[in-house]
């Protein structure tokens, strides 16, 4: 069921995967509906590091979603798969995307949409699904955080850093991040975050156990490698450890299990990009229930750094890979 639509948009191919991989955009057919989908006339579409590991090979797309590199997209519905879902036709909506972002058309399941909050851009839009909901779901289906708890986020100006912090201090846990510049550490606290370490300047165990002698109850921690030993020790009685990349390494150099032990810990290692169709629609109906609200009202909201146009996507993704940026880039097909 659809209004009418071209034969074909453009879309963007990853020429030689691996670490000298280019960018093209080249002719493809329209995306196919299946049931409960809903097509998506992109507007904008958010850039995140698992499109930079995908496009080195290194994070393939599960085997139903779409090869196309992008995990998020904003725009308006165009098409839907059955009657069903007439009421979504002319919609603006954003949300997760099984692949396939970085398009002038792009699948998306209704139960993965949500309706652009009024007075908001589709380039904010489109800089929000991605990092807010693998935020939610650290902290708080995974994480179980609670109110006054404490919260340690590594990489605290990064998308998913900026918008546990914004989520976290919604819900009254107390916020810690590390950053790698004092530009980054003002921002976060600017942001809400209660303590902001430079790791370049100050060991971060050392600052919070003084800090916070009675232990941190939850780590989001995007770096693992060296970084889990100080973690554990850092823990509170029954604290979590949730590892969601490896950027400091896939290796853990001489990890002492016996500090999990003596604190009941937990470690935990998540992704979301291969959970289940229901996980997703259940994350984003949780994520919407709890916090639709305050994205209307403007009370939290992404951190956008940059919006560039389709030409430019190269060089967001030169950016983003230099780790220079605060928040999140865009790619933007609004002239």
């Amino acid at each position: 069921m659809a209004n009418s639509l071209p034969a074909t948009m453009q879309a963007v191919t990853v020429v030689e995967p691996g670490k000298h991989s280019s960018l093209s955009w080249q002719t493809s057919a329209l995306p196919q509906l299946a049931g409960g989908e809903l097509l998506l006339k992109v507007a904008a579409f958010g850039i995140n590091r698992a499109d930079l590991m995908q496009r080195q090979g290194l994070y393939p797309p599960p085997a139903a979603d779409s090869p196309v590199l992008g995990l998020e997209a904003a725009g308006t519905v165009v098409a839907v798969a059955d009657h069903s879902l007439a009421g979504w036709l002319g919609q603006q909506v954003f949300g997760l995307v099984n692949g396939g972002g970085y398009a002038e058309y792009v699948r998306i399941p209704a139960a993965q949409a949500m309706p652009v909050p009024r007075g908001w851009t589709f380039e904010q839009a489109a800089a929000t699904a991605e990092t807010f909901l693998t935020a939610y779901q650290l902290l708080f289906m995974l994480g179980a955080a609670d109110a006054g708890q404490r919260v340690l986020i590594h990489a605290g100006a990064s998308g998913v850093g900026t918008s546990a912090i914004q989520l976290a201090k919604a819900r009254g846990l107390q916020v810690a991040v590390t950053v790698g510049t004092e530009e980054k550490a003002t921002f976060c606290q600017q942001l809400g975050a209660d303590l902001s370490i430079n790791y370049r300047q100050q060991d971060f165990a050392e600052v919070l156990s003084t800090a916070w002698p009675e232990g941190i109850d939850l780590v989001l921690d995007p770096v693992a490698g060296s970084y889990l030993n100080a973690e554990a020790t850092l823990l509170a009685m029954d604290g979590k450890i949730i590892i969601y990349a490896m950027m400091g390494g896939r290796k853990i150099p001489e990890f002492d299990l016996s500090l999990l032990f003596k604190k009941r810990g937990q470690l935990l290692c998540s992704t979301l990009r291969n959970r289940s169709a229901a996980y997703k629609a259940q994350l984003t109906h949780l994520f919407s229930t709890d916090f639709a609200a305050m994205l209307a009202e403007g009370k939290i909201k992404p951190v956008l750094t940059g919006v560039y146009k389709p030409e430019q996507l190269e060089q967001a993704h030169q950016l983003l890979a230099s780790n220079q940026t605060v928040g999140k880039l865009v790619v933007s097909f609004i002239e």
